[in-house]
This record gives C-alpha cells, structure tokens and sequence, in this order.
C-alpha cells in the first residue's frame, strides 16, 4: 500500500475584530425569484429524520422536538417509506378522531394510525425543482393546501427521496416571523414577502 505524505495546513490567528458563530438556523436569505433549490433541504447532504410505523405517539413528538422538525418520515425495516407524519397529525384533532373511531385509548395509537400514507401523497421531481424558483415552490404548497412537499429523484432505476421543502423554513429563508401552527397565516404573510419582489 502506497504511503501518502500528508503536510499540515498553515494556521491563523483569529482575526482582531473576532471570530463570529455562524447560526446554522438561519439559512441564506432568498426572494421570489431565487432558485428553489436555496430552500430545500436536501438529504443527499442533510440526514432525514425517520421514524417506525409502530413508535407511539409520543416517541413521534420527542423526535420531533429533538431534532427541530415539524415532519418525520415513516419507514419500514426494508428502508422503504411508507408515509409521513407531521406535528399536526400528532398534536391537533386527529389522534382524538381515530381513537374514538376505533373505540380505543389515544394512548394506544402508533405512528401508522395518524400518518399520511404514501399511497396518497404527491412528490415533486428534482428535474422540476432545478428548473424552478422559490415563487413556483409557494405557488405548489398553497395549491396542495401543504405546508410540506416531497422532492424525488431517479437513480438507478429506483425513486429515492432527495428532498423536503418546507413552509416555515422558506418563509425563514425569505424573512419572516413564523407561526408555525398558524399555516394559513404563514402562507399570506410568505405571499405578501414575495409580491414585494
């Protein structure tokens, strides 16, 4: 085996006006008109925040809470998703609903019961979304009534999940003040930004 020499990088000191923390929570600004992509999480770099079909409800919230995400990604054993579930489908209505439906404790429900299924969700395809511009992302959420959108890519004949956008992060992106279980108000004040542009 070959032996690579490897040199030490040169040093600085720290510049005399300090050394500033980037916040990794406040992601470059963008307008209208920027590429879509500035807005999507993208998980060929970033790691999805999954979680089991069988995990409760409450494992579903803590997960959420820890990793400072409102969606989580239901997976099976075999790495196939099966849907999602949102901080929504975890702490409005829902869970009360299909709890009284099936004549069980809410505490019985597991993240299966209040998730979206895959077989009803839409996806946006990374061809699409290179193409497009934060404007077009808005455009899509509000018309799907969704505060997130899927983001798919072919590879090897398989479609994998590429990517997340999600409304609270763009309205971040673009400046303003969320709310995050205000989705209605989220999406008027995230228009009102871009018609601005």
């Amino acid at each position: 085996m070959e032996r690579l020499s490897y040199k030490p990088l040169a040093q600085a000191a720290i510049a005399s006006g300090g050394c500033h923390l980037l916040d990794a929570h406040n992601p470059v600004p963008v307008r209208a008109d920027s590429p879509a992509l500035e807005v999507m999480t993208d998980l060929a770099k970033i790691p999805a925040a999954t979680i089991s079909p069988g995990d409760s409800l409450p494992e579903a919230n803590q997960s959420m809470l820890l990793r400072g995400v409102r969606l989580l990604l239901v997976t099976a054993s075999d790495g196939r998703i099966r849907g999602v579930v949102t901080a929504n489908d975890l702490l409005g209505e829902k869970p009360v609903l299909v709890a009284q439906n099936r004549g069980i404790k809410r505490s019985e429900l597991r993240v299966s019961d209040v998730m979206t299924a895959v077989d009803h969700m839409e996806v946006l395809r990374l061809n699409d979304v290179a193409k497009a511009e934060v404007g077009h992302i808005v455009a899509t959420l509000k018309a799907a009534t969704r505060v997130h959108a899927l983001v798919v890519e072919d590879l090897d004949g398989k479609q994998m999940l590429r990517g997340i956008f999600s409304a609270s992060q763009i309205a971040r992106q673009l400046g303003i003040n969320v709310v995050t279980h205000e989705a209605a108000r989220t999406f008027a004040e995230i228009e009102a930004a871009i018609s601005g542009v």
